[in-house]
Protein backbone atom coordinates (compact mmCIF):
# COMPACT_ATOMS: atom_id res chain seq x y z
CA UNK A 1 0.00 0.00 0.00
CA UNK A 2 1.49 3.43 -1.05
CA UNK A 3 1.79 5.75 1.39
CA UNK A 4 1.83 9.66 1.18
CA UNK A 5 4.24 11.97 2.69
CA UNK A 6 4.91 15.63 3.23
CA UNK A 7 7.36 17.61 3.91
CA UNK A 8 7.86 20.95 5.60
CA UNK A 9 11.15 23.00 6.13
CA UNK A 10 11.63 26.63 8.17
CA UNK A 11 15.11 28.55 8.08
CA UNK A 12 15.16 28.95 11.78
CA UNK A 13 13.46 27.94 15.01
CA UNK A 14 11.59 30.93 15.27
CA UNK A 15 9.72 30.84 11.94
CA UNK A 16 6.43 28.88 11.76
CA UNK A 17 5.73 25.93 9.50
CA UNK A 18 1.57 26.66 9.83
CA UNK A 19 1.78 27.71 6.13
CA UNK A 20 3.08 24.66 4.95
CA UNK A 21 1.47 22.41 6.98
CA UNK A 22 -2.63 24.16 6.24
CA UNK A 23 -1.63 23.13 2.61
CA UNK A 24 -0.40 19.59 3.35
CA UNK A 25 -3.09 18.87 5.37
CA UNK A 26 -5.75 19.42 2.55
CA UNK A 27 -3.53 16.96 -0.11
CA UNK A 28 -4.58 14.17 2.67
CA UNK A 29 -0.93 12.81 3.71
CA UNK A 30 -0.67 9.76 6.36
CA UNK A 31 2.58 11.69 7.50
CA UNK A 32 4.30 15.10 7.90
CA UNK A 33 7.78 15.31 8.45
CA UNK A 34 9.31 19.00 9.35
CA UNK A 35 12.72 20.60 9.70
CA UNK A 36 13.52 23.68 10.98
CA UNK A 37 16.61 24.57 9.74
CA UNK A 38 18.57 26.63 6.51
CA UNK A 39 17.76 24.60 3.14
CA UNK A 40 21.19 25.24 2.15
CA UNK A 41 22.00 21.34 2.33
CA UNK A 42 20.30 18.39 2.76
CA UNK A 43 21.75 17.73 6.62
CA UNK A 44 18.14 17.81 7.81
CA UNK A 45 17.76 14.65 9.89
CA UNK A 46 13.68 14.83 9.58
CA UNK A 47 14.58 14.85 5.59
CA UNK A 48 16.73 12.03 6.18
CA UNK A 49 14.20 10.06 7.93
CA UNK A 50 11.61 10.64 5.31
CA UNK A 51 14.22 9.60 2.27
CA UNK A 52 14.60 6.14 4.66
CA UNK A 53 11.20 5.88 4.67
CA UNK A 54 10.15 6.74 0.95
CA UNK A 55 8.85 3.37 -0.97
CA UNK A 56 8.30 3.19 -4.43
CA UNK A 57 4.95 4.48 -5.42
CA UNK A 58 4.40 6.26 -2.62
CA UNK A 59 3.95 10.05 -2.91
CA UNK A 60 6.12 12.93 -1.73
CA UNK A 61 4.43 16.45 -1.10
CA UNK A 62 5.78 19.56 -0.86
CA UNK A 63 4.31 23.53 -0.62
CA UNK A 64 7.31 24.66 -3.10
CA UNK A 65 10.32 23.68 -4.36
CA UNK A 66 12.45 25.60 -2.35
CA UNK A 67 11.30 23.49 0.65
CA UNK A 68 13.60 21.01 -0.58
CA UNK A 69 16.54 23.47 -0.46
CA UNK A 70 18.06 26.43 -2.64
CA UNK A 71 21.21 24.88 -4.32
CA UNK A 72 20.61 24.00 -7.68
CA UNK A 73 22.38 21.50 -8.20
CA UNK A 74 21.25 19.43 -4.70
CA UNK A 75 17.66 19.86 -6.13
CA UNK A 76 17.95 18.41 -9.20
CA UNK A 77 20.16 15.32 -7.48
CA UNK A 78 17.24 14.88 -4.62
CA UNK A 79 14.73 14.56 -7.69
CA UNK A 80 16.32 12.21 -9.28
CA UNK A 81 16.99 10.16 -6.11
CA UNK A 82 13.63 10.60 -5.10
CA UNK A 83 11.67 9.81 -8.51
CA UNK A 84 14.58 7.51 -10.07
CA UNK A 85 16.17 5.70 -7.46
CA UNK A 86 13.61 5.61 -4.56
CA UNK A 87 10.31 5.13 -7.54
CA UNK A 88 8.42 7.45 -5.62
CA UNK A 89 6.37 10.51 -6.99
CA UNK A 90 6.58 14.24 -6.31
CA UNK A 91 4.04 16.53 -6.22
CA UNK A 92 4.84 20.42 -5.59
CA UNK A 93 1.60 21.97 -4.39
CA UNK A 94 3.00 25.60 -5.72
CA UNK A 95 3.71 24.24 -9.10
CA UNK A 96 0.70 22.28 -10.58
CA UNK A 97 3.51 21.33 -13.31
CA UNK A 98 5.41 19.53 -10.93
CA UNK A 99 3.58 16.51 -10.38
CA UNK A 100 5.51 13.19 -11.45
CA UNK A 101 1.89 11.43 -10.79
CA UNK A 102 0.59 12.94 -13.97
CA UNK A 103 1.83 11.45 -17.43
CA UNK A 104 4.51 8.81 -16.25
CA UNK A 105 5.41 8.28 -20.12
CA UNK A 106 8.32 10.25 -21.47
CA UNK A 107 6.92 13.43 -22.52
CA UNK A 108 5.32 14.17 -18.84
CA UNK A 109 8.84 12.98 -17.26
CA UNK A 110 10.31 15.45 -20.16
CA UNK A 111 7.93 18.74 -18.62
CA UNK A 112 8.50 17.85 -15.09
CA UNK A 113 12.37 17.91 -15.38
CA UNK A 114 12.44 20.82 -17.36
CA UNK A 115 9.99 22.80 -15.27
CA UNK A 116 12.33 21.42 -12.33
CA UNK A 117 15.29 22.82 -13.54
CA UNK A 118 14.05 26.36 -14.34
CA UNK A 119 12.31 26.27 -10.85
CA UNK A 120 15.10 25.18 -9.14
CA UNK A 121 17.73 28.26 -10.82
CA UNK A 122 15.45 30.35 -9.97
CA UNK A 123 15.34 29.37 -6.26
CA UNK A 124 19.44 29.27 -6.63
CA UNK A 125 19.10 32.85 -8.76
CA UNK A 126 16.71 34.35 -5.59
CA UNK A 127 19.06 33.00 -2.83
CA UNK A 128 21.52 34.87 -4.37
CA UNK A 129 19.94 38.14 -4.60
CA UNK A 130 18.72 37.96 -1.39
CA UNK A 131 22.59 37.93 0.29
CA UNK A 132 23.39 40.26 -2.48
CA UNK A 133 20.99 42.29 -1.14
CA UNK A 134 21.84 42.42 2.93
CA UNK A 135 25.32 43.19 1.58
CA UNK A 136 24.27 46.39 0.01
CA UNK A 137 22.35 47.19 2.94
CA UNK A 138 24.64 46.53 5.17
CA UNK A 139 26.90 48.76 3.36
CA UNK A 140 24.55 51.34 3.24
CA UNK A 141 23.81 51.34 6.81
CA UNK A 142 27.62 51.39 7.36
CA UNK A 143 28.27 53.95 5.40
CA UNK A 144 25.61 55.96 7.25
CA UNK A 145 27.05 55.57 10.77
CA UNK A 146 24.95 52.54 12.00
CA UNK A 147 26.62 50.52 14.73
CA UNK A 148 26.04 47.04 14.22
CA UNK A 149 26.34 44.38 17.14
CA UNK A 150 25.45 45.51 20.92
CA UNK A 151 25.99 48.90 22.60
CA UNK A 152 28.82 48.70 24.45
CA UNK A 153 28.35 49.00 28.29
CA UNK A 154 28.41 52.30 30.24
CA UNK A 155 31.17 52.57 32.41
CA UNK A 156 29.62 52.96 36.46
CA UNK A 157 30.64 56.00 37.97
CA UNK A 158 32.90 54.70 40.11
CA UNK A 159 35.32 53.41 37.23
CA UNK A 160 38.05 55.46 38.28
CA UNK A 161 38.56 54.95 41.47
CA UNK A 162 37.90 50.87 41.05
CA UNK A 163 40.56 51.26 37.96
CA UNK A 164 43.15 53.18 39.56
CA UNK A 165 42.87 50.43 42.48
CA UNK A 166 43.08 47.97 40.10
CA UNK A 167 46.14 49.42 38.54
CA UNK A 168 47.79 50.06 41.97
CA UNK A 169 47.80 46.51 42.53
CA UNK A 170 45.57 46.88 45.25
CA UNK A 171 42.71 44.47 44.03
CA UNK A 172 42.41 41.81 41.59
CA UNK A 173 40.94 42.15 38.36
CA UNK A 174 38.28 39.71 39.15
CA UNK A 175 37.54 41.71 42.15
CA UNK A 176 37.35 44.89 40.92
CA UNK A 177 34.87 43.52 37.92
CA UNK A 178 32.68 42.51 41.00
CA UNK A 179 32.87 46.03 42.42
CA UNK A 180 31.69 47.28 39.19
CA UNK A 181 28.87 44.53 38.90
CA UNK A 182 30.10 43.70 35.40
CA UNK A 183 32.08 40.54 34.28
CA UNK A 184 35.88 39.76 34.56
CA UNK A 185 35.89 39.61 30.48
CA UNK A 186 34.46 43.41 30.21
CA UNK A 187 36.65 44.90 33.16
CA UNK A 188 39.60 43.47 31.04
CA UNK A 189 38.08 45.18 27.58
CA UNK A 190 37.70 48.70 29.89
CA UNK A 191 41.18 48.37 31.09
CA UNK A 192 42.50 47.87 27.61
CA UNK A 193 41.08 50.57 26.24
CA UNK A 194 41.80 53.06 29.11
CA UNK A 195 45.54 51.95 27.79
CA UNK A 196 45.41 52.74 24.31
CA UNK A 197 44.61 56.00 25.47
Amino acid sequence: MSKIYGYARVSSKDQREDRQIVALKHFGIDQIFIDKQSGKDFNRPQYKKLIRKLKPNDVLVVKSIDRLGRNYAEILDQWRIITKDKGAAIVVLDTPLLDTRQRQDIIGTLIADLVLQIMSAFAQIERDFIHQRQAEGIAAAKARGVKFGRQPLPKPDNYPEVYALWKDGKISGRKAAKLLGVSNFTFIRWTRSNAEK
